[in-house]
């Protein structure tokens, strides 16, 4: 059987399941151009299949076990149905490497970002410095993906009710993101400027644009935060992964844990409320932006040390 044949009847059939497999159908097809299209089943060698797992990183990434599992679960199907009686894959899986741990940006250093906004560019560059910096601030004030923040249409942005909506994102699933006063007045300085600037004000229009009036593309402004945080001099000395642009969006999941830890709120029941503002399906994927930094550990040990001296002072 014709390995292209076999891969699209095994996404019919897990789609037909109800499962999105948009991501792993990405990677089957992927494996299926990669092994050639007139390819049998028959045809697919362990040394293809270890060339198509590795990639072009000389190490063991995540990555790496994500497109394993996948094809496990695509050749399960397959010997399942006899279209082939063996599999490819590796029999000795190598270990995962450890998950990559964000960094989370402190007060000092987030200050340096959004001030260095406008000092940056050596020569008028595609981005105005008052739109980068109003992206940033809208990053980390509303935790907001990257590609959400650039989707944003004017009609997306009721500065009025302090309100956006997000549409279609991540998940399939748009939402309402409640701003802040003081987020809210940035967006508003922002969208004065660019009425100013007479950028295109029809509804569908995107909110940030680039100097030539069309909505930026997440590549220059990827290039633009490098240059500010290397400006800014923020780095990590110990990881070859340096500080990134997304990182704005778990700096701002860990201050608002650490702000209600600091209020004395009741943060098990608030949890699934910071999961519904960024976003997510459950609280698990919340979970992973919550990296544990000094300050909050500290703030939740102080919630522990005051919990259990009260459960003593009842004895």
């Amino acid at each position: 059987m014709k390995l292209r044949t076999a891969v699209n009847q095994y996404i019919t059939y897990r789609q037909s399941l109800g499962e999105d497999f948009k991501d792993n159908s990405i990677k089957l097809n992927a494996f299926a151009r990669e092994m050639g299209q007139d390819a049998n089943l028959a045809d697919v060698k362990p040394e293809s299949v270890s060339k198509y797992l590795t990639g072009t990183s000389p190490h063991i990434t995540a990555d790496w076990h994500n497109k394993y599992y996948c094809l496990r679960g695509f050749y399960q199907y397959a010997i399942s149905r006899s279209y082939t009686q063996t599999s490819p894959l590796p029999v000795v899986i190598p270990k995962r490497p450890p998950p990559f741990v964000p960094y989370i940006y402190n007060a000092k250093e987030l200050q340096a970002l959004f001030n260095t906004c406008f000092s940056y560019q050596k020569r008028r560059g595609r981005l105005a410095p008052y739109m980068i910096r109003a992206f940033l601030l809208l990053l980390y004030g509303a935790g907001l993906r990257i590609s959400e923040a650039i989707s944003l249409t004017l009609v997306d942005v009721d500065l009025n009710q302090c309100l956006l909506t997000i549409r279609e994102t991540k998940f399939h699933k748009s939402r309402l993101v409640p701003l802040g006063k003081q987020l809210t007045q940035i967006l508003l300085q922002y969208a004065a400027r660019r009425k100013q600037e007479k950028y295109p004000l029809n509804p569908d229009a995107p909110f940030f644009v680039g100097r030539n009036g069309k909505v930026v593309n997440d590549h220059t402004i990827q290039d633009a935060f490098e240059l500010i945080r290397k400006k800014a001099d923020i780095r990590r000395i110990d990881e070859c992964q340096q500080p990134r642009l997304h990182d704005l969006r778990h700096t701002f999941a860990v201050h608002r844990l650490t702000a209600w830890y600091k209020q004395g709120a009741d943060v098990q029941r608030l949890l699934p409320v910071l999961s519904v503002y960024m976003g997510h399906v459950c609280i698990s994927s919340t979970s992973t932006y919550l990296t544990m930094t000094p300050t909050l550990l500290e703030e939740a040990g102080r919630r522990f040390e005051q919990y259990a001296f009260k459960e003593v002072s009842h004895d």
